[in-house]
């Protein structure tokens, strides 16, 4: 196994109108979740990943296991709670560029996960273990089950990857701030965006963000900086990588998700930090392209082929 990732995943309705939602009568299902977008990108590229989650006993449930299968994610110790629902969200297209998300997931069956789903013997098949700041939101045993995650991959050699993905709404500023900031401490490599940084040293100057995330404790800092490109930060070095030009942004969420799974896919295939980053910020920019969280998610090829391509634009104009 490549990646292992944790965490909740949800049924996304989407109306089949823009405008505000309360004049909606119908209305697309998709399946939408971080953690796992970020597994089935990795599938894309060529790469095994596996998800460690709850779903409901209900037919979203089993859809969702279905789909994320099928996408060629291992979802072998993903569980069936007979006694919690799936949980929903809803993405609004109020109009162009305003795009907005609400949640329906409390007491949902992910957020039900606890110790009892670390399993050494998966965790220590993978080389990395992802995970994001929306799990120990969900619950106190999310948050548990999250301390014994890394615990475990620590003690056996599995590099550990957090991507903060900040959700205000799920809890309160300071428990949010105090759990991200243990959770980057323990990271080995953290994946933060600009804003995200600001949250939790209060500075947006991307030096400063990189030298506070590496005093922290990450041997390395990948900080996201939207349509502008990302920084690195290591103990030894530091680079910036633009990002790729986008025409038409037709839904940005997922984007961050695809990030990862690019980074993540160019650390699996040996190449240097720059490189990664330079993948995982074509994945990301062709995942804004497409509508729903993991539909604009590419192959290599069509990774390849806009890398390339920007390559020979810049060729051209020097």
């Amino acid at each position: 196994m490549d990646v292992v990732t944790m965490g909740e995943t949800m049924a996304l309705f989407t109306p089949d109108q823009s405008g505000l939602m309360r004049y909606a009568v119908s209305y697309s299902r998709k399946i939408g979740g971080a953690e796992s977008n970020m597994a089935i990108g990795l599938a894309r590229l060529g790469h095994q990943a596996g998800w460690i989650s709850r779903v409901g006993d209900d037919e979203l449930g089993k859809a969702m296991l279905n789909f994320i299968r099928g996408e060629g994610v291992n979802v072998d110790n993903v569980k069936i709670d007979t006694e919690a629902p799936t949980g929903l969200y809803f993405k609004e297209f109020r109009k162009a560029g305003d795009i907005r998300v609400q949640y329906y997931r409390k007491g949902s069956a992910a957020s039900q996960m606890s110790t009892e789903d670390v399993d050494e013997n998966y965790i220590k098949q993978a080389s990395y273990l992802h995970i994001s700041g929306i799990t120990p939101a969900l619950s106190t045993s999310c948050k548990e089950m999250l301390t014994e995650a890394i615990d475990t991959a620590k003690k056996n050699g599995v590099t550990v990857v957090f991507d903060p993905n900040l959700r205000r709404s799920l809890w309160s500023e300071e428990e949010a701030r105090n759990t991200l900031l243990d959770l980057a401490s323990k990271a080995d490599i953290v994946l933060p965006g600009i804003a995200e940084g600001e949250f939790l040293f209060d500075t947006k100057d991307p030096d400063e963000l990189g030298r506070l995330f590496l005093k922290q404790g990450a041997k390395e800092v990948v900080l996201k900086a939207g349509d502008y490109g990302t920084y690195y930060y290591g103990e030894h070095s530091s680079h910036f990588v633009p990002a790729f030009s986008v025409d038409t942004v037709v839904d940005p969420v997922g984007a961050g998700d695809g990030f990862a799974a690019g980074y993540l896919s160019g650390l699996v295939d040996g190449l240097s930090p720059e490189k990664a980053i330079e993948r995982g910020n074509a994945v990301g920019a062709l995942v804004t392209q497409a509508e729903g969280d993991v539909e604009g998610l590419p192959e290599k090829a069509d990774v390849e082929q806009l890398v390339n391509a920007d390559a020979n634009r810049d060729d051209v104009q020097r």
